[in-house]
């Protein structure tokens, strides 16, 4: 539920009515013994004890959050519902020397969920494992019979389904009839019944009480794959076949990847899963990842940002306008020959995925602008024959600039509608899918809190509205949402510079839960401008003692913030926004990252 943004205890730098993206700025408080307390015990600037405080962090659990390790945060794998079922099928299967499918999800978390577990087994001797990714465009989301017969068709009795399955309970039925034994390992929202498998593991159970309802895809595999070591070491099994361990720690960069691509919560072991995955990627030991870093010009030790804005969209780009399986076949590949060629392909699909999305951004925004009422609580929009592979990242955008949880489907020519929405914080809406789905709404739905998607007839889509309106209503408790911006501290231009960049470093990995910190700027003199390709533009700002900062806003080019970033040139404002050292042609510089402004 969202209590009342006017809390009487929030400092608000600047209000809805001034800020140009209609955001409150809200000065995060900080408790000053706690902040001195930080920084002597572990030899902390005092800006980044801060941070840490605001983050709610406390002094115990400093260390870890500092310095994440796996060896103090990984979980026993164990303590997940199911785990040891699934273990025991297959661990016999392994024994036995089965043939084992895996069904794998065509986004990033899917791809890297489906290369780590086929690289455990490929590492313990498994000699027959075969891989379905099921095609957007013809399969749709999740398990299906026809992806289930096909591996059978191929040898495999036992199927691992991996970001996917929670929902999948006609296929599991129908793979029950063919004899075809299923362990799922998800982490998408559940209904309160699970599929009849031989084992479902998913922290979003109803009945999991593992707490790590945080974790990704990836983070669930990973963890199967440390209990199943476990338990072969136990057995002997590595002795018997005289063969050594699998090096699990190598799987790590794709647990990152599939970490921070899936916006999950950088908390808890997921923290020491991208801290310690992305020193694993640095060594480009992975061929195929090897190959994608070259191909899209990631040449320098990989960040976050990186995998989220570099490798990622590239990996996605497979299953959204080309060849699903792709992506999976780059990071399991051995093959640098292969890896190379593999990646060039993504790397064309990306290209042709821009397009595409740009064409739909284009019309998608004119029917927002069109449709969008003044006391609207969230946005559904859709199209005919809008492609599928890009509707997820449309939703994203539309969210990004209004701030409303966003539904965006595309109507095939038979009138069924297939959506992809993405959310705020306030509204969880991979619940609320599932629950128009058990009433009857939805044909198809699945997600977790800020992402999800669904399918529907389109006579459905006036009752599907509704139902979203009262669900929004009922969690904002019928209150306007007002954004907030939450800001770390208030800096002067004087105090950005490379050592504040170094002290920021301490925080990383960022992301969902664990945020860049955010700055606010005041009394800032705009000093000049100018656009740049992509739709950014790049600006520069002056304070009153003369010291100048470089500064750029993205993607804003056709928004009133950026009109007004071209043609205020001498005014002054307030500024919000992240601090990043940026390397171009060799050089870094430092910038600052403009997400909102607000007049003076």
């Amino acid at each position: 539920m969202i209590k009342s943004p006017m809390d009487d205890s929030q400092t608000f730098l600047v209000d809805e009515n001034t800020s140009v993206n209609k955001f409150r700025w809200r000065l995060l408080k900080n408790d000053e013994r706690q902040i001195m307390s930080l920084s002597q015990k572990y030899n902390l600037p005092d800006i980044i004890s801060k941070i840490i405080c605001s983050r709610n962090i406390s002094i115990d659990e400093a260390k870890d959050y500092i310095n994440p390790q796996i060896k103090n945060l990984l979980p026993s794998p164990f303590i997940l519902k199911d785990m040891d079922k699934a273990v025991s099928r297959i661990v016999s299967a392994i024994y036995k020397g089965e043939s084992i499918g895996i069904f794998g999800d065509y986004d990033v978390d899917g791809a890297t969920s489906t290369a780590i577990l086929y690289r455990f087994l490929y590492d313990v001797g498994v000699k027959h494992i075969y891989i379905h990714i099921p095609d957007r465009q013809t399969e749709g989301y999740g398990l299906n019979t026809d992806g289930l017969k096909e591996l059978q068709k191929k040898g495999a009795s036992l199927v691992v389904a991996v970001d996917c399955g929670i929902t999948g309970f006609d296929a599991v039925d129908m793979a029950n009839q063919m004899n075809l034994d299923i362990v799922i390992a998800d982490h998408h929202e559940s209904e309160v019944k699970v599929p009849d498998a031989i084992a479902v593991v998913d922290p979003k159970r109803i009945d999991d009480d593992s707490h790590l309802n945080y974790l990704a895809a990836c983070g669930v595999v990973f963890l199967l794959t440390v209990a199943l070591n476990k338990t072969l070491r136990d057995e002997g099994y590595y002795k018997e076949k005289g063969i050594s361990e699998p090096d699990l720690f190598s799987y790590l960069d794709l647990v990152a990847l599939g970490t921070v691509c899936d916006v999950v919560p950088l908390i808890g072991v997921n923290r020491a899963f991208v801290s310690v995955g992305i020193k694993v990627m640095a060594k480009r030991q992975n061929v195929g990842l090897k190959a994608l870093c070259d191909i899209s010009g990631v040449n320098t030790s990989p960040t976050v940002y990186h995998l989220g804005y570099i490798l990622g969209p590239r990996i996605n780009a497979g299953g959204r306008v080309g060849n699903s399986a792709i992506s999976a076949d780059l990071l399991t590949t051995r093959n640098p020959l292969t890896a190379d060629n593999l990646a060039t392909k993504l790397n064309n699909f990306n290209i042709e995925r821009k397009d595409i999305e740009a064409n739909v951004l284009r019309e998608a925004f004119e029917k927002v602008s069109s449709e969008l009422k003044p006391d609207d609580n969230f946005i559904f929009i859709s199209g005919h024959n809008w492609h599928t592979g890009v509707i997820g990242i449309i939703a994203g955008r539309i969210k990004e600039r209004y701030n409303l949880p966003t539904c965006v489907a595309t109507i095939d020519e038979n009138g069924i509608a297939n959506g992809s929405g993405r959310s705020i914080p306030e509204i969880d809406l991979g619940t609320a899918i599932i629950k128009a789905k058990e009433m009857g709404i939805l044909t198809e739905g699945g997600g977790h809190s800020m992402a999800a998607g669904f399918t529907l007839s389109q006579d459905k889509i006036e009752e599907f509205k509704k139902f979203l309106h009262n669900y929004v209503e009922h969690s904002t408790q019928s209150q306007k949402i007002i954004p907030v911006l939450n800001i770390d501290s208030v800096i002067d231009i004087t105090g950005i510079n490379s050592e504040l960049i170094k002290k920021l470093s301490i925080l990383e990995p960022f992301g969902t839960a664990n945020d860049e910190p955010r700055f606010a700027i005041l009394h800032a003199k705009l000093t000049g401008s100018d656009a740049l390709n992509g739709g950014h533009i790049r600006c520069y700002f002056a304070s009153d003692n003369g010291r100048s900062i470089s500064a750029i806003c993205y993607k804003c080019i056709d928004t009133e913030m950026g009109e007004i970033l071209l043609s205020e040139i001498g005014n002054r404002f307030n500024l919000a926004g992240k601090i990043r050292s940026n390397e171009w042609n060799g050089k870094k510089h430092i910038q600052f990252i403009i997400e909102d402004i607000a007049k003076e």
